[in-house]
């Protein structure tokens, strides 16, 4: 049995001092000796990942981070990481002993609240330590969960377990679909799925895959083929499909191939409205017109994959963008969760369509962007609007198409 991909778990990240608990906390949720527990603090290192099934939430992802207040340089290293986290969790969760609440606690809170995460505050060892009702009372004014875990009590974990369930995001509780709500039920969408130097031998890759099990989800029903066979496809049917999803990377051939009255879109673009926010990247996407001789560009990229020949990212947009604005860009190339703290310096913002990443990633990410000013696109977005057919391939969402054509004054 496949596990379910980082990117579709809820991500929960346990925050606090040294020495709080907080790997204790995590092996008492899991039930198993996830991280190492020690009276030497600063025994966590790196973040500890945990993926597991948290029923009846459903597939979760524990992030166990070093204590934020680390000292030395090796500490400031690991400080640094664990700052990464609160770029990628869903829900955020205090660990701190019962009896200390002080201004670093308060700082970890506020950071929490800036990213608008739901946020869980754990008082540990509650049955050695003091308690504080007052701030307790004031944490839940605030609409901060609180939890209780003592050293003593098995059950305190369960009780935590709880406190989770309830703080899980609308979102993710109903999770959007990626493609079966513009289908409907029993009716067909036309995968459309090259076999070439990036196919993975044997199989399909991630994006694919999750689509064909939306579409089953959402009991509709599928058909694939590859760019070659387009229109032998449709003319097996008796009749048309609701939609034709195809990889960016053969746009052109699909477009040449689908009649007009039906209607055409990439599983990135899909992906950019599952993992982040279609609309603002659409829009973003008509900046490229603005982009000249010499600009910085970043392709930014979910996965660490080997590139090939003719790779995707690193050739071919960057060919499409030149011949777009005819003219030399600079691009520069991240991988993974790699991203630059100097994002003023680039004009533009090109990212694959994340199916490694979690929603949240996508979301702080474009709100990065957009705190200084630089456009935020991905891969299908960049190459449909360099040939021409964007207005075309986002007809299937009505209100992005008018926000796209709104920026580009067509």
């Amino acid at each position: 049995m496949q596990a379910t991909p980082k990117s579709l778990r809820l991500h929960i990240g346990i925050f606090g001092r040294r020495n709080v608990g907080k790997s204790s906390l995590l092996n008492a949720i899991t039930r198993q000796h996830v991280s190492i527990v020690s009276e030497l603090a600063g025994t966590t290192t790196d973040p500890v990942e945990k993926p597991m099934e948290l029923l009846p939430l459903g597939s979760v992802l524990f992030i166990d981070t070093a204590g934020i207040d680390d000292i030395g340089a090796l500490g400031i290293l690991r400080v640094e990481k664990t700052k990464k986290v609160f770029d990628r969790v869903d829900i955020g969760v205090i660990v701190t002993e019962a009896d200390t609440w002080k201004d670093f606690e308060q700082q970890l809170l506020l950071e929490l609240k800036r990213r608008n995460l739901p946020i869980v505050v754990v008082f540990n060892k509650i049955d050695i330590c003091s308690l504080d009702q007052e701030l307790v009372t004031k944490l839940k004014q605030q609409g901060v969960k609180v939890a209780f875990l003592s050293t003593r009590d098995a059950t305190s974990a369960d009780i935590f377990r709880q406190v989770l369930l309830d703080s899980a995001p609308e979102e993710f509780i109903n999770n959007p679909a990626i493609v079966h709500d513009l289908v409907g039920k029993d009716n067909l969408v036309l995968f459309v799925i090259p076999i070439d130097k990036e196919a993975p031998k044997g199989r399909l890759i991630l994006p694919e895959v999750q689509a064909i099990r939306d579409v089953l989800d959402g009991e509709a029903i599928c058909m694939v083929c590859k760019e070659t066979a387009i229109k032998e496809a449709l003319s097996k049917l008796a009749r048309p499909p609701k939609l034709v999803v195809t990889d960016s990377s053969c746009f052109d051939q699909a477009a040449a191939s689908t009649p007009l009255d039906i209607p055409l879109t990439s599983f990135s673009i899909l992906f950019s409205r599952f993992k982040s926010d279609l609309l603002s990247q659409a829009v973003d996407t008509a900046m490229i017109d603005h982009l000249q001789n010499g600009d910085k560009v970043l392709i930014s990229e979910a996965c660490s994959h080997h590139p090939i020949a003719d790779d995707i990212g690193r050739k071919k947009i960057p060919r499409l963008l030149e011949s777009y604005i005819n003219g030399k860009l600079h691009f520069d190339v991240m991988q993974g969760l790699d991203f630059p703290a100097n994002l003023s310096d680039y004009k533009l913002v090109v990212h694959c369509g994340a199916c490694m990443f979690n929603r949240r990633v996508m979301l702080n990410r474009v709100l990065q962007c957009r705190s200084v000013g630089v456009p935020f696109t991905n891969y299908g977005l960049i190459i449909a609007h360099c040939l021409n057919i964007l207005p075309r391939v986002l007809s299937p969402f009505p209100e992005v198409l008018q926000g796209y054509c709104q920026a580009k004054g067509c």
